[in-house]
């Protein structure tokens, strides 16, 4: 843990980072890819966040107007871009593209991270959560936006 206290591999929060890292790590090879300029900086972006998402679940402090201020921009982002993609009526299934695929993927992954900290039960959860839940819904948009234009 962050404060030098040697916890189980089994341990909650190391789950809840180790789903994190995962997420971060798939971030880092959709940056990869060939996507738009401005949308790996907001990948890279992410990345930052999340680490300090997982130094906190580690025991450091967290900055929550910091992380307050990076889910209304990516609000702001999601909203933004939703103008712009047609209105869905059904349900989207992956596999369009690599590209939209990998979106996808992230978007399942990160969801998966958000329920691994919804079962921690602790203070600032909440923040952490609706951050986590904001970004699978900012890469829904994403995989909807390189299906239409890969």
């Amino acid at each position: 843990m962050f404060s030098g206290k040697r916890v189980s591999k089994s341990n909650a929060y190391i789950k809840a980072c180790g789903e994190i890292d995962e997420l971060n790590s798939f971030i880092g090879l959709v940056k990869t890819k060939n996507i738009d300029k401005k949308d790996k900086e907001q990948l890279l972006n992410i990345q930052k966040n999340l680490y300090q998402i997982m130094a906190f679940l580690s025991g450091d402090k967290l900055d929550e107007d910091n992380l307050n201020k990076q889910l209304k921009a990516i609000e702001e982002i999601i909203y933004q871009k939703e103008k712009e993609l047609p209105k869905i009526n059904h349900f989207v299934v992956p596999g369009e593209n690599p590209i939209s695929a990998w979106f996808h993927i992230l978007r399942t992954v990160c969801r998966r991270a958000e329920r691994q900290v919804v079962a921690l039960e602790i203070n600032s959860q909440q923040n952490i959560v609706k951050y986590l839940n904001r970004l699978s819904d900012f890469f829904f948009i994403l995989a909807r936006q390189y299906e239409k234009n890969y």
